[in-house]
């Protein structure tokens, strides 16, 4: 059963930091291209970063310089380091396959706030 669960999130004040952790199960996790997706209250679930099966990354124009994506196929396992978070950033934030194919999880909240 293919399962991804997302964690790390939090509340932060802005300029602060958080390092999301996205762990799949039931897929051969080396196999896809990965990315981290996020979605604001009535807004649809947009593309924030991806990586591919042989590290090469990609990073929506809001975050390129604050966000690093990074990927541990041995913990199956990948990370969004978030750097200089501002409130614009506040959402709810998912993992997939960079072509979504796969179960989205739960999702993790990230809340930017003074």
């Amino acid at each position: 059963q293919v399962q991804l669960v997302e964690s790390g999130g939090g509340l932060v004040q802005p300029g602060g930091s958080l390092k999301l952790s996205c762990a799949g199960s039931g897929i051969i996790f080396v196999r896809y291209d990965m990315a981290w997706y996020r979605q604001a209250p009535g807004q649809q679930r947009d593309l924030v970063a991806s990586i591919t099966t042989g590290g090469s990354t990609d990073y929506g124009d809001s975050v390129k310089g604050r966000f690093t994506i990074s990927r541990d196929n041995a913990k199956n396992t990948v990370y969004l380091q978030m750097n200089s978070l501002k409130p614009e950033d506040t959402a709810t934030y998912y993992c997939n396959s960079r072509r979504r194919t796969l179960l989205w999880g739960q999702g993790t909240q990230v809340t930017v706030s003074s």
